[in-house]
C-alpha cells in the first residue's frame, strides 16, 4: 500500500474542497510528491504540513500572494510580528461583536420597555448622566439634514446613540448623546419625571410635551432642570417606523418632600433613641 494519499483523500482529511486544493497549487504554494500513471495527484506527510500551514495563514486573512511569500522567505521573526498582527486585529474584532452584541440587546430591551409599558408618566430615581454637547439649533426649526451634514461627522454612531435634545427654556436645544469618557454636560441624579410613547410624526412632539407639563402642574411637580427629549430612532425598526421618545425632567415635589422629611425623621430616631 502506497503511504500518499490521493486529492479526494487529502481534502476529506484537511476538510477543505478538492477545488481549493488545485487552487493553491495554480496559485504555486502546493504540489503534490508525484503524479501516478493514472494521472492521480498523490500527497504525503511533507505535503498535510505544507496544508495545515497554508490553511492557518488563510485563517489569519493572508491573500495567497502573501502566504507564497511567508512560506518561501519569510524569516521567523517576520512570522512572529505577523502573528502580533493578526492578534491585534483579533483583538479588535472582538472588541466591535461586543459593541454590536450590546447594542443588539439594548435594542430588544428597550422595545420590550415601551412594548410592556402599561403608565405614561412615572416618576423614578436616575443616576447622574454625562452628556457630550455637540451642537445647538434654534429650539423652533426643525432638524434637518444640512444641520447634520454641517457637522461633518463629528456625532459617532447618531443613529445608533440615544439623541438628547436638551431645553434649558432659552431659545435654543442642545443636541447631545451620552458621553462616553467625559462629557461637557451633568445632568445630576434625582427623582425624574419620565414618559414614553410612539408617535407617528414630530408634529406630535410639541403636544406630548405640553401634556408632560400639564401633568407635572397638576400633580404639584416642580421642575429643577432642563428638559431632556430623548430620541431612540433605532426602535423605529420594530414599530412600523413609529417614532419613540422619552421625556425627562428632574423634579421636586411635596410627595417627594414628604418621602424626604419621613426618612430623616427615621435618621433621627435611629441615632437618637
Amino acid at each position: 500500500m502506497k503511504n500518499e494519499i490521493t486529492i479526494s483523500e487529502l481534502a476529506k482529511l484537511m476538510n477543505v474542497s478538492v477545488h481549493q486544493i488545485r487552487y493553491f497549487e495554480e496559485k504555486g504554494i502546493l504540489f503534490p510528491t508525484y503524479v501516478d500513471n493514472n494521472q492521480y495527484r498523490m500527497y504525503g506527510i511533507d505535503q498535510v504540513y505544507e496544508l495545515a500551514q497554508i490553511l492557518l495563514l488563510r485563517k489569519l486573512g493572508l491573500s495567497v500572494q502573501s502566504i507564497k511569500e511567508c512560506l518561501t522567505s519569510f524569516a521567523p521573526d517576520q512570522v512572529q510580528q505577523l502573528l502580533q498582527q493578526s492578534l491585534a486585529d483579533t483583538s479588535a474584532e472582538i472588541v466591535r461583536l461586543q459593541e454590536l452584541q450590546q447594542f443588539i440587546n439594548k435594542v430588544l430591551d428597550e422595545h420590550l420597555d415601551f412594548t410592556n409599558e402599561s403608565q405614561t408618566y412615572r416618576v423614578e430615581w436616575r443616576k447622574p448622566i454625562d452628556l457630550m454637547c455637540w451642537f445647538k439649533m434654534n429650539a423652533s426649526a426643525p432638524l434637518h439634514a444640512r444641520l447634520l451634514a454641517e457637522q461633518g461627522g463629528r456625532i459617532p454612531k447618531l443613529f445608533e446613540s440615544d439623541i438628547h435634545y436638551v431645553y434649558d427654556g432659552s431659545n435654543s436645544i442642545a443636541i447631545c448623546t451620552v458621553a462616553k469618557d467625559q462629557g461637557n454636560l451633568a445632568l445630576p441624579a434625582g427623582d425624574h419625571l419620565t414618559a414614553r410613547f410612539l408617535i407617528d410624526s414630530e408634529a406630535d412632539l410639541e403636544q406630548k410635551i405640553a401634556q408632560f407639563y400639564d401633568y407635572a402642574a397638576s400633580h404639584s411637580f416642580t421642575m429643577n432642570g432642563p428638559l431632556i427629549v430623548i430620541e431612540k430612532s433605532y426602535l423605529s425598526l420594530l414599530n412600523h417606523n413609529k417614532l419613540h421618545y422619552e421625556l425627562l425632567a428632574r423634579i421636586e415635589s411635596t410627595v417627594t418632600s414628604e418621602c424626604e422629611e419621613a426618612n430623616n425623621d427615621r435618621h433621627r430616631q435611629a441615632h437618637h433613641p
